[in-house]
């Protein structure tokens, strides 16, 4: 039962979230969190913000939408090869939002923090004359030293991807009405990514990050931090089928569109084994796409027909 004597705001963090609240969130009764991390390691910290008709669609199912909240956030931390810790969480909801809307929002959180055992810390709640807006910060643990970064891909090195590309950005369009998909499997994929959490790349990649805003944009992004070209060849494209099955016309969408949430890393070629052997206990698919080289950082698509391709845009911008 509810407490009649809790302002609106704490019994709605009462009902839905205190559920939520792992042994450093303090039961959600105070005004931060207490963590010790474990003994030895660094912290990795990260955190990433939706908004309602920008990130997810309005009419998305609330569980959906926590679960993609959170699952893009373990994603980086999966880039940076750390294990997750906690998380805080911001909502800023209309005031005319359902109850429901909570409660199932809530309860996509709980599925995935058994799945990936993370738990609340702690967070604000607000209202917003709209659009709903959410925010995670996510904590996470490495050896010290060991933190995949961006900057340090090295001439010579592969370019390698995680899962299949292009079913998020294709998952959108399903989702607006602009090509069909009888499997269901791309918008699946757009709204709930599957972070490659417990893929050991510690000591194995170079360089690496997540693909959010398409993959072309974020290999610009390695290429700029490590002073480096990147070539990629779209024939090694690892894609699902219903992604294969959209045709040549949807290449570019695959290239630059993002939401994969797919780990994109920098593999230098005596360590690829040890790839393979990590993504093979992860149960994770990987696949060499391309190379970085030294030259002017940027990206150099072939197409299917060996051709160097020229694509309007590299990738998804917020500005």
């Amino acid at each position: 039962m509810s407490d009649p004597t809790l302002p609106a705001e704490f019994a709605l963090i009462a009902r839905h979230f205190r559920p939520l609240a792992g042994p450093g969130a303090l039961d959600l009764r105070d005004d931060a969190a207490l963590l010790s991390p474990p003994a030895g390691c660094e912290l990795v910290l990260t955190v990433d913000a939706m908004i309602a008709g920008v990130h997810f669609l309005p009419d998305d199912q609330p569980d959906l939408v926590g679960r993609k909240l959170l699952r893009v956030n373990l994603s980086d931390l999966a880039a940076k090869g750390a294990t997750p810790l906690g998380y805080l969480m911001t909502v800023a909801a209309p005031r005319d939002t359902p109850d429901d809307w909570f409660a199932g929002f809530a309860a996509g959180l709980a599925q995935d923090q058994l799945e990936f055992a993370v738990t609340l810390l702690g967070g604000d709640t607000t209202s917003t004359p709209g659009p709903l807006a959410l925010s995670l910060t996510i904590l996470g643990h490495v050896a010290p030293g060991t933190m995949v970064r961006r900057a340090g891909a090295r001439p010579g090195d592969g370019v390698w991807v995680t899962g299949t590309i292009g079913d998020g950005a294709l998952g959108l369009a399903v989702a607006t009405g602009k090509m069909t998909d009888p499997t269901g499997h791309l918008l699946r994929r757009y709204r709930l990514p599957q972070p490659r959490v417990g893929l050991a790349i510690a000591g194995i990649a170079s360089a690496g990050m997540d693909v959010s805003d398409g993959l072309v944009q974020d290999l610009g992004h390695l290429c700029r931090a490590g002073g480096l070209a990147a070539d990629i060849d779209a024939a090694l494209l690892p894609l699902s089928p219903p992604a294969r099955q959209a045709g040549p016309d949807w290449l570019p969408t695959i290239l630059t569109g993002g939401d994969d949430y797919e780990l994109l890393l920098a593999v230098p070629p005596g360590r690829e084994a040890s790839l393979r052997d990590a993504a093979h206990a992860a149960s994770i698919p990987v696949t060499r796409i391309g190379g970085f080289r030294a030259g002017p950082p940027g990206v150099m698509v072939r197409g299917p027909d060996g051709k160097q391709l020229s694509l309007a845009k590299g990738g998804w911008s917020h500005f």
